[in-house]
């Protein structure tokens, strides 16, 4: 009778994570995103993106609370369409990124609806400090690509306080959360 309990649970374990696929974010093929924006003094919105990251993920459609994602951005190839302004996001003022080269997320818990909507949670690090963010997906959607691979893509929303991450530039009253989109594209691997 142990042995069969023994068998039960191994098939259990196997049959939740059989199903769990590995996937390499596209960022070569130019299929992935990572933009922000900030108010600019209450009168506009300036946006930005970040031109370096990678990452993976593992997805299990059939138990998506077993699926992960890690992400490492490098802070330095932040991108505003306007190289001194760059400069100065770069700098001890916002992302001081001489002393911290890299921003990284990595999923502590992951949800999704039968709507393809959901929920990703981890722990993101900016400025060498840690904190849980909450991530709002949507499941874009999956399937076989045109060369012979698989892809699912998902796009994700989350904001969060300049000041929780050391951030020490004060940019007013209506500049004190930057919301971030990551539009991720995966391929199977």
């Amino acid at each position: 009778m142990k042995k069969i309990g023994l068998l039960l649970l191994g098939l259990t374990l196997f049959s939740s994570s059989a199903f769990a696929d590995d996937y390499v974010i596209d960022k070569k093929g130019m299929h992935a995103f990572i933009q922000f924006r900030i108010s600019h003094l209450g009168f506009s919105w300036l946006y930005g993106r970040f031109n370096d990251f990678g990452g993976e993920f593992t997805y299990n459609k059939e138990d998506p609370s077993s699926s992960s994602v890690v992400v490492t951005i490098d802070p330095a190839s932040v991108d505003t369409n306007h190289a001194e302004r760059d400069k100065h996001v770069r700098s001890e003022d916002f992302l001081y990124v001489d002393k911290y080269p890299e921003a990284k997320f990595v999923s502590t818990s992951f949800s999704m609806n039968e709507d393809g909507t959901g929920t990703l949670t981890g722990d993101f690090t900016l400025r060498g400090v840690t904190k849980p963010v909450t991530i709002a997906l949507n499941k874009v959607g999956e399937g076989a690509d045109p060369w012979g691979g698989y892809r699912v893509g998902f796009e994700g929303k989350t904001s969060f306080a300049l000041a929780d991450y050391g951030i020490p530039k004060d940019l007013g009253p209506t500049a004190k959360e930057v919301e971030l989109t990551l539009s991720i594209e995966g391929v199977k691997q």
